[in-house]
């Protein structure tokens, strides 16, 4: 195995994951290897069913690998860790509880201290200021994707696993919303995982984006973003990165 970088947060090390069907194995994941610093956003692109989700819930805790290893600051991941928290886009909120009770859900303990106003204060900052006591289905989608946000935010994790969070909102919606979780992020410091089908979306968020292949997944190329936000999509390196992640996902020929 690699040499771990003892400055960074997570550190993915021969990952490799493989599933039981009838028949036989189904290799998923094979050797695995990356690194995320502290504070940095890393975005992970690649084709449809080549494990993204599978990837990232090895990486989260939630899901053992078959070989390999993820560090967290040093220590073996071998379940979930309150440093860090995931956001699906199978959505999160309750149903039953009001923003603010949502958000104050999962203030245990006293290290919070007030909870109310922790919670009222992360409304705010999502946008959400005079909607605290509403209900999830009393909020548009973009609302109830901002309560999820908050809801997130609200524990002060450390680090954001994010998975696809704003793939079932309309296109307008979805620029809005990585706008405003760019803007939280100036604001508050987190180490971010992305994983996303869009490359635009991956450019306009990431420091650097991976690129995943097909099954038995490898990661097949790495590429820096070294454009400072806010950035302009439109413009010609940018539009160059883009067509270059394009190319290693195989698809030259949508370019326009």
């Amino acid at each position: 195995m690699s040499t771990r970088n003892a400055s960074c947060r997570i550190s993915v090390d021969g990952i490799g994951k493989s599933f039981a069907t009838e028949q036989g194995a189904l290799h998923v994941l094979d050797n695995i290897s990356f690194e995320v610093a502290d504070g940095d956003i890393v975005a992970i692109v690649g084709p449809s069913g080549c494990g993204k989700s599978t990837l990232m819930n090895i990486v989260a805790g939630f899901d053992p690998p078959d070989r390999g290893v993820v560090h967290i600051d040093g220590v073996v991941q071998t379940r979930p860790s309150s440093r860090g928290i995931l956001i699906s886009q199978a959505g999160s909120v309750f149903p039953w509880l009001t923003v603010q009770q949502n958000l104050m859900f999962g203030l245990n303990g006293g290290e919070y201290g007030d909870k109310q106003q922790l919670a009222d204060h992360y409304a705010e900052m999502v946008g959400l200021k005079g909607f605290e006591s509403r209900y999830p289905h009393e909020l548009s989608g973009g609302m109830l994707k901002r309560a999820e946000l908050a809801r997130a935010l609200v524990v002060k994790p450390e680090i954001l696993y994010m998975d696809e969070p704003f793939s079932a909102l309309d296109a307008l919606l979805h620029l809005r919303m990585r706008n405003e979780l760019l803007r939280i992020l100036e604001q508050e410091r987190h180490t971010v995982l992305l994983i996303t089908h869009d490359v635009e979306e991956a450019i306009h968020v990431a420091n650097r984006v991976i690129v995943l292949s097909t099954r038995p997944t490898t990661i097949q190329a790495t590429f820096d973003v070294p454009f400072p936000h806010p950035r302009k999509l439109s413009s010609a390196p940018v539009q160059e990165l883009r067509a270059a992640i394009l190319h290693e996902l195989g698809v030259d020929s949508y370019i326009t």
